[in-house]
């Protein structure tokens, strides 16, 4: 990379597909004058967005920090800001930076800043990595980063992030944070739901929904349904709501192959799989639990719309007031989650997959099945 000359600093942001490229772009816009107002030496930013894949087919953190080291090398850059939303480990750790000040790179695992605020995080970190690589190569590349000051917003009392290790046998970084504990666990675990983006599972299972809505459509004007919601308890429309939600994520969870196995061994990789597989959970989670709240307005209007209150008395005994209406919808979402559990079937795995995950996740998960043999998609 060259030298950064006329008093303008030329910043790539290197951004993987998806979430990484909108965030990306978003900070493009201010992040010119952001940069020029705290640097206050008279310095100016020239900010580019690049949106590529750097992450395809590996999660090495030294194979990651050579080819974004290579592709600033290819280009007019003076930094480089890489920016996934793959979680990435260190020494058992989750990474949040990885710092080059002697190259000009920075390397940021967007779930490690967590699911609130990520563009106010990511922009805050991106500041202050280009700040502290800008002035490495502003003092010479003698400045050992001990000698730089902690990064704002990675470090703090209250923070889970704090510096790692970084071993002597790694040439391209020179520092690095990384978060630790069960706080900085739910910090990238959160991080990852909110980039799978679980709202999108909603219209990923068409058929699994209209086999629901069917099934909650038949159920809401069958007699025996009314008996037997008229009879349920509060305590027993809990347990079948709990129960068919529970089906609903098993059985998508289970058919689609969502669930990660990894064929080693180490207390490193088992950790790396119970993450991904916690990830799942909560994604598939909540997809479900709007599709039931879906289901539940949806059925309580057809309620409203079709039952006649003679008919129904006249079959239960029980006049349709309010707390009928809410009690037969609550039952009839029940059972027509457990028809779109079975309408899920006629879903491609690859569709549920696409629903259910970022882009880097799908290809990620790709590449596992591929190299381990796993079972191919229905």
């Amino acid at each position: 990379m060259r030298e950064p000359s006329q008093g303008v600093t030329v910043v790539a942001l290197l951004a993987d597909p998806d979430t990484p490229t909108e965030v990306a772009r978003l900070m493009a816009r201010t992040l010119p004058a952001r940069l020029a107002d705290k640097s206050g030496e008279g310095q100016r930013f020239d900010v580019e967005v690049v949106s590529e894949p750097f992450t395809s087919e590996t999660e090495d953190l030294a194979k990651l920090m050579r080819r974004i080291m290579d592709r600033g090398s290819a280009e007019n850059w003076d930094i480089v800001v890489a920016l996934t939303d793959l979680p990435l480990h260190s020494h058992g750790r989750k990474l949040v930076v990885n710092l080059s000040h002697e190259h000009g790179l920075a390397l940021l695992s967007l779930p490690a800043l967590g699911g609130l605020r990520l563009q106010t995080r990511a922009r805050r970190a991106v500041e202050e990595a280009v700040l502290g690589l800008t002035a490495a190569q502003t003092n010479g590349a003698g400045e050992t980063p001990q000698d730089q000051p902690l990064l704002g917003p990675f470090t703090g009392r209250l923070n889970p992030i704090h510096p790692g290790p970084v071993g002597e046998e790694e040439e391209t970084a020179d520092l690095r944070y990384v978060v630790s504990g069960p706080r900085g666990y739910l910090r990238v675990l959160i991080g990852m739901v909110r980039a799978n983006r679980p709202w999108r599972l909603i219209p990923g299972l068409s058929k699994a929904l209209a086999a629901a809505l069917a099934t909650g459509a038949v159920a809401t004007v069958n007699s025996t349904v009314w008996s037997v919601a008229a009879a349920l308890s509060a305590p027993r429309l809990v347990i079948a709501m709990v129960g068919s939600i529970g089906l609903m994520i098993g059985w998508l969870i289970v058919d689609a192959h969502l669930w990660h196995r990894s064929t080693e061994s180490s207390p490193e990789a088992r950790k790396r799989t119970a993450l991904y597989n916690a990830s799942t959970i909560v994604t598939v989670s909540i997809g479900v639990l709007v599709c039931y709240l879906g289901l539940l307005v949806i059925n309580l209007v057809w309620a409203l719309f079709i039952l006649n209150d003679r008919v129904f008395a006249s079959a239960t005994r029980t006049p349709l007031d309010t707390t009928e209406y809410l009690t037969l919808s609550w039952f009839v979402a029940s059972i027509a989650t457990v028809g779109g559990a079975l309408g899920s079937s006629l879903e491609s795995d690859e569709a549920i997959r696409a629903a259910a995950y970022s882009k880097r996740e799908q290809e990620r998960r790709r590449m596992v099945r591929n190299n381990h043999g796993d079972r191919p998609s229905k």
